[in-house]
């Protein structure tokens, strides 16, 4: 909770690289990238969601600096054993191979830790720049899924990309040899 100035700042130098792929923020709440208070109960909100086991968030840090997040959302156990990865970084870090090696982490995770079978990343098609991050993974495309979401007020198709844990004991090595080691 600490972190808001940091967060903030980051969030606000990167409102028009973020904000087309994103959820349009209810009206009804204050702003999120200047309200500390809001900012605290996200905080607490993920915390408790991480002691439920529905979700786990992390911040992507370069050199100890904060340059975006990433989180595994949508938890679902039983049959399905299934989480929904999202993530965003800094504009002037998109690029360099930082989220891939974050994505790898959190599929690592998803898979050794939390022991989920299956993990999937939803991308609006336009968005070159997450399809980008996949396709340097060779996450397996399954299609595209229509009016999957609302982003930014409008319901967007988005491309699902997943992989298994059967195709991460295959991939594992050379994935995390290609993008931790």
């Amino acid at each position: 909770m600490g972190d808001f100035e940091t967060w903030r700042d980051v969030r606000l130098s990167n409102y028009d690289w973020l904000v087309p792929w994103e959820p349009k923020q209810n009206l009804k709440t204050p702003e999120s990238t200047t309200d500390k208070y809001y900012f605290e109960s996200r905080c607490a909100n993920r915390e408790r969601e991480m002691e439920l086991g529905t979700a786990a968030s992390f911040g992507i840090f370069l050199s100890e600096q904060f340059v975006g997040e990433i989180n595994i959302s949508n938890i679902t156990r039983g049959a399905f054993q299934s989480g929904h990865v999202g993530y965003w970084i800094d504009g002037n870090c998109a690029g360099n191979g930082y989220t891939p090696e974050a994505l790898v982490l959190v599929i690592r995770f998803a898979f050794e830790e939390l022991l989920l079978h299956r993990v999937q990343v939803s991308i609006v098609p336009r968005n070159h720049s997450s399809r980008r991050v996949v396709e340097k993974l060779d996450l397996r495309c399954e299609g595209l899924a229509e009016k999957y979401l609302e982003i930014n007020g409008v319901w967007e198709d988005h491309l699902r990309y997943a992989i298994t844990i059967e195709e991460w004991q295959v991939r594992k090595s050379r994935m995390c040899a290609d993008w931790l080691d």
